[in-house]
């Protein structure tokens, strides 16, 4: 890679979080144990208004959304993959045609682009503001964007309490200041929608307790500024700051009227929305004052990006930990993920990048295959699936959580191959070989003997695979020879071929 090999040149990385109401983009120098911001961008994209009532992004603002990264790829001309990291958050986590946005962006922008959960999001907002904001204290961080809201506390680098909630400004404006129209009653409905919607966490934060509450991003930032330039020069959001502000928005019958100083006009259509909800959050947790921070998601996916060439990934640890929380036989998953590796890279010799990522997915997966055990041994491989899809794993974006569910979903049984998912960053002619090499790997080691295996060869021909055993081998093990019967028939079944050379 060009960049690290030049000592010259010092590296160079972006971030992009593609928002609910804008699409922003930081790029940024390695300079020793740090980072330099060497440029910003940022463009109203207005995502989020294009969702329908079906969920559906409609064809508008896709194109805003595909323009806008356009003008991007234009900034990082010369830029290699690895070098750039996209994040999608509420808005295309939302839209059932998500896929469709994906498949668009592929024409104009050649970087991938990772849908993330609410609570990855959340964990990377903290990291960014943990690299910007001095101090050592425990934190509790509040992030409002256009369509969810992210909350956590926790100390240094290390979130404790991670949440993400369905609340933004952009859908608080919709449901509660439709066609601009401001009111008191609005206010209040929003500011006690917002309540109630952080009523099932609020004791547990409250009780964990924090020395510091931070804001982040484009709601805080605008409250913050129009604070500034009423005469409050430290920028601090007091409990008495935000009702003298209530009071003068609500001196406006509409957005459109709603002029304030400091308040920028891309930013006045969702204000009102956007300060109900920052009353709500300040009251649900009984919050005195906030400052702010400029750090936030796409400065954690710059640190994140950076840290991962000088740590261990966090996502050996999430999958450690669901291992240990289910359960699972260690020896038993760690002989399937030695096996399924050799397997798959028999069949697979050269890895590139994406490749290479796939393999790694499919170790986690072997080693948590198993996780469904802890619910029924009936139809566990299902069990197992559900819980990787929809369990919060930090580290993992939707579509590496989906790989993960996908492959312990066809680790076993009939292969039914119309229930397969869509994949964005992936095509299906990647993930089958993963499905073939953990389904033998567990075939393999089914008696869970753990007595060694012998040397198995592999010869792999697209859809047509042939195992090579030692001679006289599987008659010595005539159980395993059945299984591997079995294993040909459900190949057979979905036009693949296994072939078994005795």
């Amino acid at each position: 890679m060009s960049d690290t090999t030049n000592p010259e040149k010092p590296r160079e990385i972006a971030a992009i979080d593609l928002g609910s109401n804008s699409f922003h983009m930081v790029v940024a120098r390695v300079v020793g144990q740090g980072l330099q911001i060497v440029s910003r961008h940022k463009q109203r994209v207005r995502l989020a208004s294009g969702l329908d009532n079906h969920q559906n992004l409609d064809n508008a603002a896709i194109n805003r959304g595909i323009e806008c990264l356009a003008m991007f790829a234009e900034r990082l001309q010369g830029f290699d993959q690895e070098n750039v990291r996209v994040a999608a958050t509420f808005t295309l986590r939302e839209a059932k045609n998500s896929h469709v946005f994906l498949q668009r962006a592929q024409l104009a922008f050649p970087y991938p682009i990772e849908i993330i959960p609410g609570v990855e999001e959340a964990r990377l907002i903290y990291l960014g503001v943990s690299h910007t904001q001095p101090g050592e204290d425990r934190k509790l961080v509040v992030d409002i964007g256009g369509g969810s809201t992210e909350l956590v506390i926790g100390k240094n680098f290390n979130p404790a309490l991670v949440n993400s909630k369905r609340m933004g400004c952009v859908s608080f404006n919709e449901r509660f200041f439709k066609d601009g129209q401001i009111s008191p009653k609005r206010f209040a409905s929003a500011q006690l929608a917002a309540e109630l919607k952080l009523e099932g966490m609020a004791r547990q934060y409250i009780k964990y307790g924090w020395e510091e509450a931070v804001g982040s991003s484009g709601t805080i930032k605008a409250i913050r500024e129009v604070l500034i330039a009423s005469g409050h020069d430290d920028g601090i959001i007091t409990r008495k700051r935000l009702d003298g502000l209530i009071e003068q928005v609500l001196a406006f019958k509409s957005s459109d009227e709603l002029v304030l100083p400091g308040l920028s006009p891309d930013r006045q259509p969702v204000f009102a929305a956007g300060l109900a909800l920052l009353l709500g959050v300040f009251h649900a947790l009984n919050i005195e004052k906030m400052v702010f921070s400029d750090g936030a998601l796409r400065e954690g996916l710059l640190y994140e990006m950076e840290d991962r060439f000088q740590h261990s990934d966090i996502r050996s640890r999430t999958a450690a930990d669901l291992a240990e929380r289910y359960h699972i036989d260690q020896d038993h998953a760690e002989r399937v993920q030695q096996v399924a590796e050799n397997v798959y890279l028999q069949a697979e010799p050269q890895l590139g990048s994406k490749k290479a990522e796939l393999v790694i997915l499919m170790s986690w997966a072997a080693l948590l295959h198993e996780v469904g055990l802890s619910i029924s041994h009936s139809g566990f491989h299902k069990h197992s699936a559900y819980i990787l899809q929809n369990t919060n794993l930090s580290g993992f974006n939707q579509e590496q959580q989906t790989v993960l569910a996908t492959l312990t979903r066809f680790h076993r049984k009939a292969l039914k191959l119309g229930e397969m998912p869509e994949f964005a960053l992936f095509k299906l002619k990647h993930i089958f070989p993963l499905i073939r090499a953990l389904r033998l790997a567990c075939v393999l080691n089914v008696q869970r003997s753990g007595d060694p295996l012998p040397d198995v060869k592999l010869e792999a021909n697209d859809d047509h695979w042939s195992l090579v055993f030692p001679e006289h081998w599987l008659s010595q093990n005539r159980l395993l020879a059945a299984d591997l019967e079995t294993e040909q028939a459900y190949w057979a079944a979905v036009g693949w071929t296994l072939t078994i050379a005795k």
